[in-house]
């Protein structure tokens, strides 16, 4: 059997009494950190073995998983906090399970993203969760282009040295929205903290962050309800020329130029 499963945030008791009983049932755990997963197993005088899975070894400890398991073993995987799999280590044992006809499930908790949008108080009715943005800053304005119109809530995970550098990227591509910064989620210094993104979060950046930023507001452009072919068109008759006409039609539209040239290759 094996078992994916949630652990707290950041206050030890936003554990469920399932998962509890999963890890002091289990024959071995992997988890991303032995010693963070350590001292959550101590607090509640579990004693097991512990085994690594991390981004870098994730296939391995895969492959070892579904040994285990196949021999009857009971295996239990979790990440540092929250649900394995989801910014987390854990997709690629899903994969080669689900390849492999192994079966497993999951036992769901505590959840940073969502979290943050109830602390946030923006609109709940439809959002997107994007993770952490891409290292690369080429990578990370293509990543958030895509989004640039889109009407729902954005959150976004954000390490305390990015911060910074995330909210000035979203600025440079969505423009003045409002945002709200949610960091320590359930621990004594928990704060969510509203801000325009022209101005930036003020303060020293400590602890993990969600960034959660309001979709975009305002009618749709009325172009981007034309076909691509046409939608480049309209702007090539206005004097631009093709590869101009391709940009101006992907900022619309709120994706790349790359994903628009293969209905104009003809024009």
């Amino acid at each position: 059997m094996i078992q994916f499963v949630a652990t707290p945030i950041g206050n030890l008791k936003d554990i469920t009494l399932r998962a509890l009983e999963a890890l002091r049932e289990a024959d071995v755990i992997f988890c991303e950190d032995t010693r963070h997963t350590l001292k959550l197993l101590s607090a509640y005088e579990i004693k097991k073995p512990l085994q690594s899975c991390h981004k870098f070894n994730e296939r391995g400890a895969a492959e070892k998983i579904l040994e285990l398991s196949r021999e009857g073993k009971k295996v239990c995987v979790v990440s540092d906090a929250g649900m394995p799999v989801v910014s987390d280590p854990g997709n690629e044992v899903c994969k080669i399970l689900r390849e492999a006809g192994e079966p497993y499930t999951v036992l769901p908790g505590a959840n940073a993203a969502l979290s943050a949008l109830v602390l946030s108080a923006f609109s709940a009715e439809r959002f997107t969760f994007l993770g952490f943005l891409p290292d690369k800053k080429r990578e990370r304005e293509k990543v958030l282009s895509e989004y640039r119109t889109a009407r729902e809530t954005l959150l976004f995970h954000s390490a305390p040295q990015d911060v910074d550098r995330d909210i000035c990227d979203m600025y440079a591509v969505f423009g003045e929205r409002k945002a709200c910064a949610v960091r320590e989620i359930t621990k004594i210094h928990e704060s969510a903290e509203t801000f325009l993104l022209s101005e930036g979060l003020k303060g020293e950046k400590r602890g993990e962050y969600v960034l959660v930023v309001e979709g975009a507001a305002g009618e749709e452009n009325p172009l981007s309800a034309l076909s691509v072919r046409d939608h480049v068109l309209h702007y090539m008759r206005e004097g631009h020329d093709k590869k101009e006409a391709l940009k101006l039609a992907a900022r619309d539209r709120g994706v790349s130029k790359s994903s628009l040239y293969a209905e104009t290759i003809d024009l």
